[in-house]
C-alpha cells in the first residue's frame, strides 16, 4: 500500500477497479475529473458488454464527453490504475485531455510510455501532461491477484 495518501480520484479509480474485478473483468478503473470534481467513472467491462473497446478509459471518456456534452475534454484530468493501451491513449489525444494520471505501469500493453509511446509521435494530435506512479503498488496488486487466480 502506499506510504501517503492517495488522491481522491486515484482512490475512485481504485475503487471502480475493484467493482470490474467483482463482475470478472480485469480490474482496471478510471476517472474523468472537471474542476477537481468527478464527473465520470468507469471500469473495464468488454466482456459484460461484448466490446472489445469497452476499456475503462474509454467508457470513462465517452460518460464525461455525454456529461459534459461537448466531445472535447478540455481542461479535464483522466485517472486511471493502468498506463493506457494503443487505443485508449488515440481516445485521450481525440478528447484532448489535459492530465492523465495512470498508477501501474504497463510494459507489456502501455502506449505511453512503453510499446507505441503515442504522444510522443509528430503525428499525435494532442499530448496531455502525462504524471504515473500513485497507487501503483494498489493497481498491480490488484492485477496480480486477478491473473493469479485464474491460473
Amino acid at each position: 500500500m502506499s506510504r501517503w495518501p492517495l488522491p481522491e480520484p486515484m482512490s475512485a479509480a481504485l475503487a471502480q477497479a475493484r467493482v470490474g474485478e467483482s463482475l470478472g473483468e480485469v480490474p482496471i478503473g478510471a476517472v474523468v475529473v472537471k474542476d477537481g470534481a468527478v464527473i465520470a467513472a468507469a471500469h473495464n467491462a468488454p466482456r459484460g458488454l461484448h466490446d472489445p473497446t469497452a476499456h475503462a478509459e474509454v467508457l470513462a471518456i465517452r460518460a464525461a464527453a455525454q456529461a459534459l456534452g461537448n466531445e472535447r475534454l478540455d481542461g479535464c484530468e483522466l485517472w486511471v490504475t493502468l498506463e493506457p493501451c494503443t487505443m485508449c491513449a488515440g481516445a485521450i489525444a481525440h478528447a484532448r485531455i489535459a492530465r492523465l494520471y495512470y498508477a501501474a505501469a504497463d510494459p507489456k500493453g502501455g502506449a505511453v510510455e512503453h510499446g507505441a509511446r503515442v504522444f510522443e509521435h509528430e503525428q499525435s494530435l494532442h499530448r496531455p501532461e502525462v504524471y504515473s506512479g500513485m497507487g501503483a503498488a494498489e493497481a498491480g496488486e490488484l492485477l496480480k491477484a486477478f491473473f493469479a487466480a485464474r491460473r
